[in-house]
């Protein structure tokens, strides 16, 4: 799909390059998750051990039990000294969910989660370590023990925690149902900022939260302007320092790997594609209207508007959106593009603003995936199953809508559904 010579996409814009399409941004930014853990050695390794950490301890209900029981162990002890409070809602039990490459946000909260019960952890594979039957199981926990608990794969725990802290609120935000473009875009930028900032003034920060839980959980703490050592043996050392290698190879790297992700998958021209819609957009009478935005999203269509075009649809626009401003009675309550075109028609005032009309129509045929979409077709697999293999395609619309859409149905009464159904046809007795 991605690939910049032979890729679908690649192919389409080839055989036309107005053919643009902007993916989901939520499945975007899950993308960037994905593609850092898989580009940069270190952090593959520790997703690597972390999933082996996960496998074993959650790899039998006896484990699990294990793994529950000293959780509740650990929090009667806290209660005793007064360290947790007790309250509504207050330490619920936590579990160890396996992230996936494609599930939204399981990874910010698999690391949470690890990291609050991280000394449990360690007391099962500690248990599975000594008093395993199974040699070799005996074997992979010792290892695991002695790579949860070194500096460095606690380090990129807290790293990969604080910037999927970050990527995570924004993710859950593009995830709405209704979700603004212009305010999705400025909390693309904002996640970008606070990427770069972090970069440039938090690594000391986030030593210090290193530290603190090291100190916590018995881990050695290295000394990090000694020599850093390759690999385990400690004769093979480098010409720089630990700390360089925390700062510079980890820290910054793995940052500019998320920006970097970030900026190829919210590229300019997919940017300048949505707010260019959302300037045209019609929503609280045409508040997010902006000339240069439209501008702009026009230059993307080269077929359809020439230099000169372009200059007739600047004229055009300064009289189009005083005009529309006025007409308070057609214009004031609609939403989105497609209740604009169908007004403009309506009105029969599409020929008078025949170039805006046009680009509000290839506004309509860009293709933006959103997080509602990507539900709508997870929502199929329930829908159309074994006994329903020949559902007709109007049976299926309408049992997605009311699967998809059951907040609004849920607001319908009873009564209302069996009048209507009562009225369709003369029955023989009554429903109520």
């Amino acid at each position: 799909m991605q690939g910049e010579i032979n890729g679908l996409k690649a192919l389409i814009l080839k055989d036309n390059p107005s053919a643009y399409c902007v993916h989901c941004f939520p499945y975007q930014l899950q993308l960037t998750l994905v593609a850092v853990a898989k580009k940069h050695h270190d952090i593959n390794n520790f997703f690597d051990i972390l999933a082996n950490v996960l496998n074993v301890v959650g790899g039998s209900y006896k484990r699990r039990e294990m793994l529950r029981d000293d959780q509740a162990k650990k929090l009667d002890e806290l209660l005793v000294i007064d360290e947790v409070h007790t309250g509504s809602g207050l330490n619920q039990e936590l579990g160890l969910q396996r992230p996936g490459d494609t599930r939204w946000g399981s990874h910010f909260k698999t690391l949470r989660n690890f990291i609050s019960l991280f000394s449990s952890i360690v007391h099962v594979l500690g248990v599975l370590a000594n008093e395993s039957s199974n040699y070799q199981e005996k074997a992979l926990a010792k290892s695991l023990v002695e790579d949860i608990r070194s500096y460095e794969l606690v380090y990129i725990l807290h790293l990969m925690l604080k910037i999927m802290a970050i990527t995570y609120y924004l993710n859950m935000n593009l995830q709405r149902k209704y979700q603004d473009i212009v305010n999705a875009m400025k909390l693309v930028h904002f996640t970008k900022r606070q990427l770069q900032t972090m970069r440039e003034s938090k690594w000391n920060s986030l030593l210090e939260d290193v530290s603190s839980f090291c100190d916590k959980n018995g881990i050695m703490i290295p000394k990090i302007d000694e020599k850093y050592g390759l690999g385990k043996s400690k004769r093979k050392s480098s010409t720089f320092t630990y700390s360089h290698h925390l700062h510079v190879e980890v820290f910054c790297a793995a940052i500019d790997l998320q920006l970097s992700e970030l900026n190829n998958l919210f590229s300019e021209v997919n940017t300048d594609l949505l707010l260019g819609m959302a300037s045209l957009s019609p929503d609280d009478s045409f508040a997010n209207y902006d000339k240069n935005k439209i501008m702009k999203l026009a230059t993307y269509y080269q077929n359809e508007f020439t230099a000169s075009k372009l200059e007739d649809l600047s004229f055009e626009l300064d009289n189009y959106i005083d005009y529309v401003r006025e007409m308070d009675n057609a214009f004031s309550n609609l939403k989105g593009l497609g209740d604009l075109s169908k007004t403009l028609v309506k009105t029969n005032i599409h020929k008078t603003w025949g170039i805006v009309y046009l680009l509000v129509k290839l506004s309509l045929i860009l293709p933006v995936a959103t997080a509602t979409v990507e539900r709508a077709f997870s929502s199929m697999k329930f829908i159309k199953i074994d006994l329903r293999s020949r559902i007709g395609d109007d049976f299926l619309n309408d049992c997605l809508v009311c699967y998809i859409e059951d907040g609004v149905f849920e607001s319908v009464p009873n009564d209302a559904i069996i009048d209507r159904f009562q009225n369709m046809t003369s029955r023989r007795v009554q429903l109520k």
